[in-house]
Parts: C-alpha cells; structure tokens; sequence
C-alpha cells in the first residue's frame, strides 16, 4: 500500500534524485509550532468534513498562525497530483476519482469556521478533460449557497490540456478572486515547474480578464530558487501587461533533500525592494514578506485589495 507520508511514496519521481542539502533556516524564517484551541478546532472540521488542506499538503509555515484563527486553504480533487514540480510537497502520481459531494462538504465546513473570506485550491488534474473547471464552478456556487456573504478566491491549476473554453466554466461562477501562481521566472521553469509553461499561465490570467474585467486577478512567484532581480521585474512587468491586480512574493523553503535546493535565503530588506518596485509598477496589491504564500491573510488582502480598487476608480 502506498503511505503518503513516506517521502519515496509521496513523491516516487522524486526518489532517484540527489539529495540536496537544506540550509539552516535565518532567523525571520523562523515560526511557532502549531497548537492551541483554534488550531484543534479547524482541524477538527477539516477531519470531520474530510477534506484536505494546502497548509497540510504542502507543508505552508504559516499553518499554526492560520489554524488558530480559524483560517484554513481547501484543496479540492484530492490529494495526490498529476504533475510532479520540485518546489512542491504535494504527493504525486494518479489521483482517485472525484468526489461529487465536495463541493457540498467544503461548503458546510466554510459556514461552520464562520469565514468571512476563503480560499480554494486544488492538485493538478491532468487527467480530467476540463481539468478539474466544473468542479471548482461546483464549489463556490455551494458556498455561495450556504453561506452567500462570503467571499470567494481560488487558487487555479492551469488548464494546459483542456479546451481554452474551460476557463468559461470557473470565470462564470463568479468567484471574488482568481488566483493562478507562475511560480518562478520563465528561464527556471525546466527545472521547478516543468509540466507547466510560463506563458500559457500568464495568458490564463490575461484570459480570465477579458471574460470578466472586473474580476480581480491575482499570482504569486517565489524566491530563493535561483532567480536574479531582473528576472523578477521581468515577471512584475509581464504580470501588469496581463492586468493581474495583486501580486505575492514569498521565500522558496525547500520541503525535503529530494526537492530542488534553496540557492539563498532573500533578506527581508529585498522583499520590501520589490514590493516598492511592484507598486510603483501598478498593481493594486503586493504582498511581498519571506513568509508571504498565495492563501496568508488573504481576507485582509482582498479587503485592502478592494479599497484600492475604489481609490483608483475615484480618482479616474
């Protein structure tokens, strides 16, 4: 039987790689370990609805913060992923069939957290002719459903083998925020991403604002993979070319000695560099911090998110 929590089995194309050391972590790297009553609680939800978690599956250092406030990242589709990155802590390998009554579940676990805003993702879902598009649609019409003054951000694969017209699918329900991560400048993508393709993920965004130009868009890259600075401004300025509204930078940390190296860890003197550099590029948005992931303090981004948005709209 294969035991996901056995590294060779989470991630078997991954096995016969060189291990590659993992740096001793500086100090604004840095978190408590989870626990406390809030923690126990939305653990307690997500078990009883039986649905898993990002902040699990990939191992987010920000878990025991979040999960003590009751904010938890739903991945839908499973656990187990079609792709095999090498920043990535999520198990590889061929995923079970769907199940139908999870959008209904992640609904009756959003209400039960009471979330004033949530975040859904998912695996990669090569093996699904629309990839996975009608069951995000599924979702957030349930959440809608039950709980209809939440808002809604997903977090998107990026629909490489599907009809463009997928995308229709996931756009028409209508979520708050459309999330899709390029994850690294384009030149490293061979090495960290190397099922996806840099500008079919920055033309998925672009798409997702000409169905709905109010739509926010959102991504993220990491950093510490190997890039420099002028592949990051690169990035920055590709970004704003397709519209995307919000942009989140945070360090790579190199899950296990099978996953691809961290080469450095950024001060936190240069992330604040490229928040500054980001918004004078023009996004509405950038959170840009060593410990920044796509899902961290997202409800207090979007209401930030949403402000600028009318600031801008005013002074048009």
């Amino acid at each position: 039987m294969r035991d996901l929590k056995i590294p060779e089995s989470r991630h078997p194309e991954k096995a016969h790689r060189p291990d590659n050391a993992q740096p001793k972590k500086p100090s604004w790297i840095r978190v408590k370990a989870p626990g406390g009553k809030g923690y126990a609680e939305t653990h307690r939800i997500m078990r009883e609805n039986k649905l898993s978690t990002v902040c699990e599956e990939a191992a987010c250092p920000n878990a025991g913060e979040c999960w003590s406030q009751g904010h938890a990242t739903m991945m839908i589709m499973g656990d187990i992923c079609t792709r095999g990155c090498t920043f990535c802590n999520v198990a590889t390998g061929r995923p079970d069939e769907l199940d139908a009554f999870e959008p209904g579940r992640v609904a009756h676990a959003v209400k039960k957290l009471g979330l004033n805003h949530v975040v859904i993702t998912s695996v990669d879902r090569d093996d699904l002719k629309d990839g996975g598009a009608d069951h995000f649609a599924q979702t957030i019409r349930a959440i809608r459903h039950q709980s209809p003054d939440t808002t809604i951000e997903i977090l998107t694969p990026d629909f490489l083998k599907c009809d463009p017209t997928v995308l229709e699918t996931v756009v028409e329900a209508r979520p708050d925020v459309f999330n899709h991560n390029l994850e690294t400048v384009p030149g490293l993508y061979p090495q960290v991403r190397p099922g996806a393709r840099y500008f079919h993920s920055l033309r998925l965004l672009q798409r997702v604002k000409e169905l709905d130009p109010s739509m926010f868009t959102k991504s993220g890259i990491m950093v510490g993979l190997g890039e420099d600075r002028q592949g990051v401004l690169q990035v920055m300025d590709d970004m704003r070319a397709a519209s995307i509204d919000f942009l989140t930078i945070g360090q790579y940390l190199q899950p296990t000695p099978k996953h691809h190296a961290v080469e450095r860890f950024v001060h936190p003197d240069e992330f604040k560099d490229y928040e500054t550099a980001a918004y004078g590029k023009g996004f509405l948005m950038v959170s840009s911090t060593p410990l920044t992931r796509s899902s961290y303090h997202a409800g207090d981004d979007f209401a930030r998110l949403r402000t600028a948005r009318e600031e801008q709209l005013a002074r048009s």
